[in-house]
C-alpha cells in the first residue's frame, strides 16, 4: 500500500513538473527572435506585409502571448504535440521516427560509461596510490576536461580518415541491401565511434565518483567486521563494499540523463546521427517552433519517469530506505 501512495504522489508530483516544462519552454521558444513564418517568406521570397499577416493567422501567431499558451496546454492534454510546417507531418510521427536512433545511442553510451566506470573506479580503489589508480585518475580527468565535440572529430580523423576503420557518419550505409545480420553489424560499426564520444564524460565522471565511493566504504565499521571475520579481498570488495558503492552512481545516473540528452545534439550533429539531436538541431534553425517544444517536451517527460525508476531501483539496491518514506 504504501508503494502505491508513494507511485500516486510521485505521479502527480511528475504532472506538475511536466506542466511547469510545457510552460516554460513555450515562453522561451516565444521569446527568441523570429518564427516560421519568417523562414517561410525569406524561403519564398515574399516579404509583402499582408502575406505575412495572412500565414501569421493561419498559425495562430498573431493572437496574444497568454492565448497561445493556454491553446498549448490544451493540446498538451491530449498529447497533441502540433504540425512541423518543415516536414508537413505531426510532430508526434516525427519524434517516434527519431527516438529509436537516439534510444539506441543513449543506452550504449551510458552502457559503456556505467559498466566502464564501475570497473575502473573498483580497479583504482583496490590499489589506492599505486601505479594503477594514479594512472586511472589522469585518464578519467583527462577524459573529463575533454570537449565531445573534438574528440569525435578526432576520432573521426584518426578511424575514418587515416585507417579507413569505421564509417565517419551516418546510422548505416546508404544503397546497400544487407541481410538481417548484416545490417545489424553494419549499425553497430556506425554507433561505435558516436557512442564512446557520448560516453567519455560519464565514463571519467563515474570513474571518479565509484572510486571515491569505494574508498569511503572502505572505513566503514561493517567492512571492518568483514575482514575480522576472516573473508579474502576480493570478497570484502564485490560482496560488501561494491553494492554499498554503487549506490551513488545509480542517482546520478537519472539525474545525468537530461545531460545526456543534450550531450547528445552534439554527437549527433558531429556524426550525422538521425536522432533527435539532429532533429532539435534543424528545429532550431529552420524556426520550427511546434517541433523543437514537442521534441523539449517529450524529452522532459522521459527524463521525470526514468528518475521515478531510479528511486524505485535505489529502493531495491537499498533495503535500509523505503519507498513510501
Amino acid at each position: 500500500m504504501k508503494t502505491w501512495r508513494y507511485l500516486g504522489r510521485r505521479a502527480l508530483q511528475a504532472l506538475l513538473v511536466l506542466v511547469l516544462i510545457a510552460c516554460t519552454n513555450f515562453l522561451i521558444v516565444s521569446a527568441a527572435p523570429g518564427d516560421m513564418v519568417d523562414v517561410i517568406a525569406g524561403e519564398s521570397s515574399a516579404g509583402d506585409e499582408l502575406y505575412m499577416q495572412a500565414l501569421r493567422a493561419k498559425y495562430g501567431l498573431e493572437q496574444p502571448l497568454p492565448v497561445r499558451l493556454v491553446r498549448y496546454l490544451k493540446a498538451m492534454i491530449t498529447l497533441d504535440l502540433g504540425h512541423s510546417f518543415r516536414y508537413n507531418e505531426p510532430v508526434a510521427d516525427l519524434i517516434l521516427s527519431r527516438f529509436p536512433a537516439t534510444l539506441l545511442l543513449m543506452l550504449s553510451s551510458l552502457g559503456i560509461a556505467l559498466i566502464g566506470g564501475i570497473v575502473l573506479g573498483v580497479a583504482a580503489a583496490r590499489r589506492p596510490g599505486s601505479a594503477r589508480d594514479s594512472t586511472i585518475s589522469v585518464l578519467a580527468l583527462l577524459g573529463y576536461s575533454t570537449p565531445l565535440f573534438w574528440f569525435g572529430l578526432m576520432l573521426i580523423v584518426l578511424m575514418s580518415v587515416k585507417l579507413d576503420l569505421l564509417p565517419s557518419s551516418g546510422m548505416r550505409t546508404i544503397g546497400t541491401d544487407l541481410a538481417p545480420l548484416e545490417a545489424v553489424l553494419d549499425v553497430a560499426r556506425h554507433l561505435i565511434m558516436p557512442s564512446i564520444t557520448l560516453a567519455l564524460f560519464y565514463l571519467s565522471t563515474y570513474t571518479r565518483l565509484m572510486r571515491a565511493s569505494m574508498l569511503e566504504m572502505y572505513g566503514m565499521d561493517f567492512v571492518r567486521a568483514a575482514k575480522a571475520k576472516g573473508l579474502n579481498e576480493r570478497q570484502v570488495a564485490y560482496r560488501h563494499v561494491l553494492r554499498n558503492a554503487i549506490l551513488p552512481l545509480v542517482s546520478l545516473f537519472g539525474v545525468q540523463l537530461g545531460a545526456v540528452l543534450g550531450g547528445s545534439v552534439v554527437v549527433e550533429v558531429v556524426f550525422g546521427w538521425p536522432g533527435l539531436g539532429t532533429l532539435a538541431f534543424d528545429a532550431l534553425f529552420q524556426r520550427d517552433l511546434n517541433l523543437l517544444m514537442g521534441i523539449l517536451f517529450m524529452s522532459s517527460a522521459l527524463v521525470v519517469v526514468v528518475n521515478l525508476a531510479v528511486d524505485l531501483l535505489y529502493s531495491w539496491l537499498d533495503p535500509r530506505i523505503e519507498v513510501g518514506a
